[in-house]
């Protein structure tokens, strides 16, 4: 027996984005999704490490229920979301028909989920603002990154 190879004819636009056969719109490619998901969730987990720092530094505790989170929590939990993120924006790449706004939509909506666990924590207010405000952070970065390597809807 011998392998037959099929291929569908695919056409590169001058953006770089694919039309695959049987398609009119083009449609972003899913390697550069990942390759700026991989580059904005590191300079997320930066971030948000460095805000938790300087709270820390500022006299904030990091302790939530009597144990302290370490840095390096911070910026393995942000990377972990940030993947997570980009495994969201690849799916709707390829299956949301308007991409774009369904991935921000999506992810503001995830952000803001993320953040209650932090107002209910067992911890100093101060606290819990950091909490927040480092999923914001990190949702700063991470969410228009991706956003701006997905097609945006036609305006007719």
């Amino acid at each position: 027996m011998t392998a037959t190879a099929i291929t569908l004819p695919i056409t590169r636009t001058n953006e770089g984005s694919t039309i695959e056969a049987g398609t009119t719109e083009p449609r972003a490619a899913v390697r550069p999704v990942w390759k700026t998901g991989l580059a904005a969730g590191l300079a997320a987990s930066v971030a948000t490490a460095a805000t938790a720092g300087v709270a820390h530094a500022a006299g904030v505790s990091l302790a939530v229920g009597g144990q302290a989170i370490p840095l390096l929590g911070f910026a393995q939990m942000t990377f972990l979301a940030a993947m997570i993120g980009t495994l969201l924006a690849a799916v709707f790449a390829r299956r949301a028909t308007r991409p774009q706004p369904t991935f921000v939509v999506t992810t503001m909506a995830l952000t803001l989920l993320s953040i209650v666990p932090d107002v209910l924590a067992d911890a100093h207010v101060s606290t819990r603002l950091t909490l927040a405000l480092t999923h914001v952070v990190a949702a700063a970065i991470v969410i228009p990154a991706l956003a701006s390597r997905l097609s945006q809807p036609v305006s007719r």
